[in-house]
């Protein structure tokens, strides 16, 4: 009899994830079970808090509707600058403001914010702004350490601000910073530089038994941030459009003849680019189908943590369309996901201090069937 061969632990994930997806229903649960890593699922981005030293938390009573309505998951920035000081009624209010979620059911993702300084030093001085990044997870870690490893996740560094190769060995880094406090904690990370879900392709996992892949969905961005307001972009001065659409969608011949009455071919380039393949579910699908293959392949289970449209001047049911076409595709693919975000631009309520203005359409599109 000859002996079996040998099959290292990662190609014995890989052929179990491939297995998981080929065979079994999505469960209903938060915990998706791919490659045996818990994945915290069904949740929310939560910026304006812990990432400010004037933000502000939710009231219980908001905490608990969003809970009951079937949110398990929120995710938290932390923002590098803060941290690093290593002040610690800061880090009390961090450890305090997670410990809270926790209480209350919910399964909390801390990821590191770049902002402010640090934005600047990987802007002017990788190497330092690579050695802030591990000065906070240095302080952060001791946070982490004293919370419950099953329901707060630590995510690495949020759209890493540089080429991917210089990402791969700080990511390693930080893991190894991360690991000397945190063991038992799964840890969470993204592909440089924007995070985006085609970037995951090209980058290999962590060396790592006990990690979860993240990526951010916004396709397309014309559709996705119509009138944004916060910079120079057109997408500032694009609206109304639909969401099914294709060049020869009524709506959006209409809007392409407003732009170019305006003269802003620029804006009038970035939708026709955009639209070269229609908007539909099915373009959708092949995205996230091409993201479970990552994950079966490489024996990594992935989230979906940021996807969202912003509701300035989008029409509700395209909305919400979008919304539940990505939800039902990660779900479909075995991918958890957390939207972008709570009550600001992206939301789904009113505001974070009140039970009243929750978006039932909304709500539905992403809990739903």
């Amino acid at each position: 009899m000859t002996s079996p061969p040998k099959v290292s632990r990662r190609h014995a994930l890989a052929l179990a994830a491939g297995a998981v997806l080929a065979t079994s229903p999505l469960p209903r649960s938060a915990a998706l079970a791919t490659a045996g890593a818990r994945v915290p699922s069904r949740g929310f981005n939560l910026p304006g808090w812990l990432d400010r030293d004037d933000g502000f938390a939710p009231t219980r009573a908001t905490l608990e509707k969003l809970r009951q309505s079937g949110f398990e998951t929120i995710r938290l920035p932390v923002n590098g600058d803060l941290v690093s000081s290593g002040d610690p009624a800061t880090l009390r209010r961090i450890q305090n403001g997670i410990g809270d979620l926790v209480a209350s059911g919910f399964s909390v993702l801390l990821y590191m914010h770049p902002s402010g300084e640090l934005v600047a030093a990987f802007r002017n001085d990788p190497e330092a702004a690579a050695e802030q990044v591990l000065q906070a997870w240095t302080v952060l870690r001791v946070v982490v350490a004293d919370l419950p490893a099953q329901s707060v996740y630590p995510e690495l560094l949020n759209e890493p601000p540089m080429e991917r190769s210089a990402w791969l060995a700080l990511r390693e880094r930080i893991a190894a910073t991360l690991r000397a406090s945190c063991p038992r904690h799964t840890l969470v990370w993204g592909p440089a530089r924007f995070q985006g879900i085609w970037e995951i392709a090209g980058t290999p996992p962590l060396a790592d038994d006990n990690q979860i892949a993240a990526v951010h969905y916004y396709a397309p961005m014309a559709f996705t941030h119509q009138c944004k307001n916060w910079d120079a972009s057109p997408l500032a001065r694009i609206a109304n459009l639909p969401f099914p659409a294709s060049k020869d969608t009524a709506t959006v011949i209409r809007q392409l003849s407003k732009l170019r009455a305006a003269g802003d071919e620029e804006a009038v380039r970035l939708v026709e680019d955009e639209l070269s393949a229609p908007w539909t579910e099915a373009r959708i699908a092949q995205d996230f189908a091409d993201l479970g293959y990552w994950s079966a392949t490489h024996g990594c289970p992935v989230m979906l943590n940021e996807f969202g449209v912003l509701n300035f001047c989008v029409d509700a049911e395209s909305r919400a369309s979008w919304v539940r076409a990505v939800r039902k595709a990660a779900d479909a693919n075995h991918v958890a996901w957390i939207y972008w975000e709570l009550d600001q631009g992206f939301g789904f309520i009113r505001s974070r201090q009140s039970v009243e203005g929750f978006d039932g359409s909304m709500i539905a599109a992403l809990l739903e069937n």
